[in-house]
């Protein structure tokens, strides 16, 4: 029985490995580890490609919402919207700057609401921080409008949907700020942790800078309190190297969900029109998940959920005051989700043999 992992990152490297090796020890050999050339090409290639003028990197996607709320002045006091269905990352970042994140529930698709958006807005509000879900935009129309009539920033946690496009625009390219992980699991992701932050503005992008390096205006004057979130230089180069190979990724992660979708589409939120998909996920929504989870197992098919508790529901996030019952979507996709592989290594053979696992599973639930 041939398995099917829902990752392969040694696959990646078996692929990359004639060609990325030069890449690590030209690197190396230059000497600059932190900083320098590696780092700042990497960022005009960023920008470039989410349309915005500026690109930050730093060392998480996580630092990169963090330090955005922090270079937008949020803080304690000040309320965040956000999705509950997201990685707890999302709610973190906002408490790690002081302030409170509010959760508006979720539609179909698992991407924000943007009704619940608005009935969720109180005067602490200073944000909202939609989550592009799986590999698709958020619908950012109706939430950058209602931005917009209050007053709002917009932080988009594009942690996992670089690439993907909404009405012909790139993610990361509608807020204020663009906040992307370059974790190994992600599409564009580096050996270990890294992320970025985008923007047009210049004097966000400047003061982001400074606070991934102490504060830090020059060598010896820090003109505020900052932290160490800088990307290496060798992520840098690596990032720089998988970005040139990024578009045959998509693709063929496309190619694979398109397989999925011819025979489990109904268990799929459809793909709009006016959407570019890169389907870092392909997750499908189904009655009895986890026991389809481990007839999967058993066939050597391994399977996530992205994700099982809701942060509202979080034991983290019980002095926030919600309980169950709180977000009702949100709550039912928790215990129907499952994601299955979808990454470019698998062959199309291995797409049918899961759709073949779950219509069998399904014939006899």
């Amino acid at each position: 029985m041939r398995r099917i992992p829902f990752v392969d990152l040694k696959a990646q490297f078996a692929e990359e490995r004639e060609a990325l090796m030069p890449v690590i020890e030209a690197t190396l050999a230059g000497g600059a580890w932190v900083g320098g050339e590696a780092v700042e090409q990497l960022e005009a290639r960023l920008a470039e490609r989410c349309g915005r003028a500026h690109a930050v990197a730093l060392n998480s996607g996580t630092d990169a919402l963090i330090l955005s709320l922090r270079a937008l002045g949020i803080g304690p006091g000040d309320e965040v919207i956000t999705a509950p269905n997201s990685f707890i990352a999302s709610a973190g970042a906002i408490i790690a700057v002081g302030a409170v994140p509010v959760f508006a529930d979720v539609r179909a698709d698992q991407n924000i609401d943007p009704d619940a958006v608005a009935a969720a807005i109180t005067p602490r509000t200073r944000a909202i921080m939609p989550v592009h879900l799986t590999g698709r935009v958020a619908d950012m129309d109706p939430l950058m409008a209602i931005a917009a009539h209050h007053g709002l920033a917009v932080v988009e946690d594009a942690a996992q949907s670089f690439g993907a496009t909404y009405r012909g625009r790139p993610a990361g390219g509608f807020g204020h700020v663009g906040c992307f992980s370059a974790h190994p699991l992600k599409n564009l992701n580096a050996a270990g942790d890294a992320g970025f932050a985008v923007t047009d503005d210049a004097a966000l992008a400047e003061r982001l800078r400074r606070l991934r390096s102490h504060g830090l205006a020059d060598r010896n004057n820090a003109t505020e309190w900052g932290l160490v979130s800088r990307m290496d230089s060798l992520q840098a180069a690596i990032l720089s190297f998988r970005l040139g190979r990024l578009d045959a990724v998509i693709a063929r992660r496309r190619a694979n969900a398109a397989l999925y979708r011819h025979s489990l589409g109904h268990l799929n939120a459809p793909c709009r029109n006016h959407e570019f998909n890169t389907f870092h996920l392909f997750v499908i929504q189904v009655g009895r998940r986890d026991a389809l989870r481990d007839f999967l197992a058993k066939r050597g098919i391994t399977t996530a959920i992205h994700y099982p508790v809701p942060i509202h529901l979080q034991p983290a996030a019980a002095g926030l005051g919600y309980g169950q019952g709180a977000f009702p979507e949100c709550e039912r996709q928790a215990s129907r989700i499952l994601s299955l592989p979808i990454h470019q290594f698998l062959r199309p053979e291995d797409i049918t043999a899961v759709c073949e696992a779950v219509t069998d599973y399904r014939g006899r639930d």
